[in-house]
C-alpha cells in the first residue's frame, strides 16, 4: 500500500508500503475466531495502480488468498478471492500511513489503518468492524473471518492489530 501524490500524479517507486510483508504473530493481537493474513505483497501494476496479494488462514486454519488492484485514491476497487468483501478502498494519509475501508454489497464491514515504522522495517495494521456483517465464510483482509457467526459471535465488535516485518 504505497503512494505519493504530486500534482495529481501517483508515484510508487520509493513508497514505504511497497514490498513483501510477513506477519509477526508474536507481536500481533487478533480477536478469537478471526482470520489472519500471514503474507501481504504490494507491487506496481499497469496504469499507475498497485496490486495487493494476500495469503493467510481463516479461523478454521484453511488457506486463504485474495487480490486487489487499484489506486490509493479513496475510491472503491473490486476484490477477488474474498467472499466477505467485494470492494476495498485505500487513502494515503502521509508517506507512512494509509486508511482503508472494506465493503460487501455496498455496506462497510471493516475499517483500518496501515502505518509503516519510521525505519521502514515493520508495519502495523489495525482493523475494526463487527463480526457477521458479511457472508459467513472464507476470509476478510487482515481483519477477521466472519465464521464467527457460526460460532455464536455474530454482531460482536472486534479490533485486530497485525504487525508485519518487511522481507
Amino acid at each position: 500500500m504505497a503512494f505519493c501524490f504530486l500534482a495529481g500524479a501517483t508515484c510508487f517507486a520509493a513508497d514505504a508500503q511497497m514490498g513483501t510483508w510477513r506477519l509477526n504473530e508474536a507481536k500481533s493481537k487478533f480477536t478469537p475466531g478471526t482470520m489472519k493474513n500471514t503474507m501481504v505483497v504490494y507491487k506496481d501494476a499497469t496504469g499507475g495502480k498497485v496490486k495487493i496479494t494476500t495469503d493467510g488462514v481463516d479461523a478454521n486454519g484453511k488457506a486463504t488468498h485474495s487480490e486487489w488492484t487499484g489506486k490509493f485514491d479513496g475510491k472503491d476497487y473490486s476484490v477477488t478471492g474474498d467472499p466477505n468483501a467485494d470492494m476495498r478502498s485505500y487513502t494515503k494519509r502521509d508517506d507512512r500511513t494509509m486508511d482503508f475501508t472494506v465493503k460487501k454489497g455496498g455496506k462497510v464491514t471493516v475499517t483500518g489503518r496501515v502505518v509503516v515504522a519510521a525505519d521502514g522495517k515493520s508495519r502495523t495494521v489495525t482493523t475494526s468492524g463487527t463480526t457477521g456483517t458479511a457472508a459467513p465464510a472464507g476470509r476478510a483482509w487482515q481483519r477477521g473471518d466472519f465464521l464467527a457467526e457460526q460460532k455464536g459471535q455474530k454482531g460482536k465488535n472486534f479490533k485486530n492489530i497485525a504487525v508485519f516485518d518487511k522481507q
